[in-house]
């Protein structure tokens, strides 16, 4: 099985090394110097991690046969891919790879769902769920055991008891959009209050929190 443990960034330096935006909680085994990394695009790996280190909190990585900046330069935006056994497990039974949890289903501790699990994203400051819901929205969960209390893998579900506000904020907005609208629709010859839906912010980012998933 292949997967997604890191995209490259900009290069730092004159030698070859660039930063690596981590997307796995095991860097030291998937980004460890001597790892073979297939890429997207295809035609750029693969690639040999020559050496490894943090610098300023970020991982930068040497890769064999890229000598300088300009080579560096060049791999900047590719996604780093590890082969990975599909019956591999974490060492420690509280974490989980990333393909164990994609696809489970995502319930309230009283059962009732809330959608299906289809990415796991890994954030300097914390692992977040992206959670698929119903009419096509997603909501980012906090991987961490106060929101995330129990994973059952046989059963094939998460159980979140999320914080007042996490999951239902998106179905606030949208109500206050659609009484605006409402609103304003009315043909009664006053005017419409005032009743916009809140501007939607842009989520993304990468990297590891404390109850790990990754590849």
């Amino acid at each position: 099985m292949q997967l997604v443990v890191g995209r490259i960034g900009r290069a730092h330096g004159i030698r070859g090394d660039v930063s690596v935006e981590v997307r796995t909680d095991e860097p030291e085994l998937r980004l460890g110097p001597g790892a073979v990394l297939f890429t997207d695009p295809a035609a750029i790996g693969p690639l040999t991690v020559e050496t490894g280190r943090v610098h300023s909190g970020r991982l930068l990585l040497r890769f064999a046969g890229v000598k300088d900046r300009t080579a560096a330069e060049a791999l900047r935006g590719t996604m780093l891919i590890a082969e990975v056994d599909p019956d591999e497990t974490p060492d420690d039974p509280d974490e989980y790879y990333d393909h164990q949890l994609i696809g489970l289903d995502v319930v309230l501790a009283d059962g009732t769902p809330v959608g299906e699990l289809t990415e796991v994203l890994h954030l300097p400051y914390q692992d977040l769920l992206t959670v698929q819901r119903p009419d096509g929205t997603e909501v980012l969960i906090p991987f961490v055991e106060q929101i995330v209390p129990t994973i059952d893998l046989d059963e094939q579900r998460v159980v979140i008891t999320p914080p007042p506000g996490l999951i239902d904020a998106a179905d606030a907005g949208a109500g206050a959009g659609a009484g605006a609208d409402a609103e304003e629709g009315s043909g009664d010859g006053s005017d419409a209050g005032p009743g916009a839906g809140p501007d939607a912010g842009e989520n993304g980012g990468s990297d590891s929190g404390e109850n790990g998933g990754g590849a």
